[in-house]
């Protein structure tokens, strides 16, 4: 099934639209379908799992910044980056992000293919790296391309958090982050604290009933049980 097939039919709707309205309201579907073909934003490039909205409110762009995690419960606030890259470069730069993690993590999947808001959270505790980053290469399309599926990866003795999301954002947790951002520097990931993410706006997810079946396969090979 083409691209623009699996988005009109797999394809929802996710951010506040302004004033209350949907961009994508009274489109034709030739105005629609031109806007789902379009990939490549001044060099950026989407993959298959995300589309911004029609009057395209944030522009995506490569470079990250600093943020801070607040949690509410216990009050502890964890400083955070939050980075954009282009698909050439994405699961590249995804693995080199593991390393500061070490050799033994936690993984986390997350799902939203039978949702609409939200997630499923699945959990595999202590996997060898080398283990998952083999396992995640063998369904890089899947995992690139399919705006229902994210994963965190951490380690909870250092304690840091890498988290490869439903966008394909990159989303870093931790109180020494200069590794992360000595490896987003090599990259060529400009600093800009007010940079803005697709999430920020309207956009829209796509998924494939193939990557559904991938995704359930990924989580056998790791081990993963639902229950």
């Amino acid at each position: 099934m083409g691209f623009l097939k699996r988005f009109f039919k797999n394809t929802y709707r996710d951010g506040e639209p302004k004033h209350g309205r949907s961009s994508f309201e009274n489109l034709s579907d030739e105005q629609l379908e031109t806007h789902l073909r379009i990939a490549r934003y001044n060099g950026f490039m989407l993959t298959d799992a995300v589309r911004p909205s029609y009057d395209v409110q944030i522009t995506p762009q490569s470079g990250y910044r600093h943020d801070t995690y607040h949690d509410r419960e216990t009050g502890i606030k964890i400083p955070v980056i939050m980075a954009a890259a282009s698909r050439e470069t994405l699961m590249d730069l995804f693995f080199d992000l593991l390393e500061p993690l070490g050799n033994e993590v936690d993984l986390v999947l997350e799902t939203s293919h039978d949702r609409r808001g939200g997630h499923n959270d699945l959990y595999r505790e202590d996997i060898d790296m080398p283990v998952l980053k083999s396992t995640l290469c063998d369904f890089e399309k899947m995992l690139l391309n399919d705006g229902c599926t994210g994963l965190a990866v951490l380690n909870p003795n250092i304690p840091m958090e890498v988290q490869f999301d439903e966008h394909k954002l990159l989303i870093m947790y931790g109180h020494e982050l200069v590794d992360f951002e000595d490896i987003l520097d090599d990259y060529g990931l400009p600093c800009c604290e007010d940079i803005k993410f697709i999430t920020e706006a309207e956009h829209v997810h796509s998924t494939a009933e193939e990557y559904v079946r991938q995704f359930q396969e990924m989580k056998y090979r790791l081990g993963i049980d639902e229950d």
